[in-house]
């Protein structure tokens, strides 16, 4: 009996001293005093007022040479390519014959128009005397006139020549071979020769529809490319697309390039700069523009009413220590924080000091 006591009052000592503990607990975490809620610190920060500077605009941009012009030969219909002119580097102008397919039915058109020339010639005599009728000639004449563009097309087509001056640059079969159509090239296209014209070539620029209205046509591009170190190429705006990628929030605008010495070729690796004129737009301290980790995102803070709010921009040229920063949210007259900003996060409380 005496244990079983024992047991009971250490029992109900355990539930009077919880009962004590959760009770303490709970008046602790229900305090509503207002003297125990702190409120943030404004933060000290430096600002200064932004303004536009006036700067010479220059955009820059890697880029491929292409050819002006590239043409992949192939004839009309398959069949034995009875003989091929040319080799892989050979220039060619235009004009020159590439090559020449079988022509047997070609010879086979030339017979039958030879003999529809010679009825239609009795048919307008017997016409003339009025032994013929006008329908027989009509009928006659419409035959012939068939089977001349026949032949004219065939004459195209079997014997192909080189429509620009330009440098042959594939060669997919050899005299003898049966073209069939299937595809040759890299491209997925089917040739029997590849011609381009490389001199003059093109450079292809994706630029930033920022640009959009300062590219106008007849503008020059200086080119470099890494293998000729001190040769600079100079291009000329000829064609601006006329719709911006809604993908990559680009342009494409094509510069004809007169290919010196033919020392550029196609497939080369070129940088393409462009002065677009004087501009202005806001240049910063470069310690003022903060990025936010993991992205390529870039922002600056403005202050209003002494709160840091954050400004997302975008980044032009740079000079030195200075950036260019464009975004339509920024405007002349803005207070930019430009010291203590990497402590700030959007909506926080700040204090201007000198």
């Amino acid at each position: 009996m005496k244990y079983f006591k024992s047991i009971s009052a250490i029992v109900i000592s355990g539930l009077i001293i919880s009962a004590c503990s959760s009770k303490g607990k709970n008046t602790t975490t229900t305090s509503s005093d207002p003297a125990t809620v702190t409120e943030k610190a404004a933060i000290p920060v430096r600002i200064t007022a932004l303004s536009k500077t006036k700067i010479s605009r220059t955009i820059d941009y890697t880029a491929t040479v292409l050819p002006f012009e590239e043409v992949n030969m192939a004839p009309s219909t398959p069949g034995r390519i009875d003989k091929i002119f040319v080799e892989v580097g050979d220039k060619v102008n235009k004009g020159d014959d590439l090559f020449l397919m079988d022509r047997t039915q070609l010879y086979q058109l030339k017979l039958q128009l030879s003999s529809l020339e010679k009825d239609l010639n009795r048919i307008d005599t017997l016409l003339k005397s009025g032994s013929a009728k006008q329908q027989q000639y009509d009928q006659m004449k419409t035959q012939y006139d068939v089977t001349k563009t026949n032949v004219d097309f065939m004459e195209e087509n079997s014997l192909l020549k080189a429509p620009f001056y330009g440098v042959v640059t594939g060669k997919y079969f050899e005299n003898g071979e049966i073209y069939s159509g299937a595809p040759t090239t890299q491209s997925g296209r089917s040739a029997v020769v590849t011609v381009m014209q490389v001199n003059p070539l093109k450079v292809n620029v994706n630029i930033s529809e920022q640009y959009y209205p300062l590219i106008k046509r007849g503008m020059k591009g200086f080119i470099t490319a890494d293998v000729y170190k001190s040769e600079t190429f100079t291009g000329t705006v000829y064609r601006i697309s006329p719709t911006i990628s809604s993908a990559t929030r680009s342009f494409i605008t094509e510069l004809e390039l007169p290919n010196r010495n033919d020392l550029l070729k196609p497939g080369m690796f070129v940088r393409v700069s462009m002065d677009l004129g004087e501009v202005e737009t806001f240049v910063v301290p470069a310690n003022t523009v903060l990025v936010q980790e993991g992205t390529n995102i870039r922002y600056v803070f403005i202050e209003k009413n002494n709160i840091a709010y954050r400004i997302e921009v975008e980044l032009g040229k740079r000079f030195d220590d200075q950036l260019e920063i464009i975004s339509e949210n920024l405007k002349e007259g803005d207070r930019l924080v430009n010291e203590g900003q990497s402590r700030l996060i959007n909506g926080d409380k700040i204090e201007t000091v000198k």
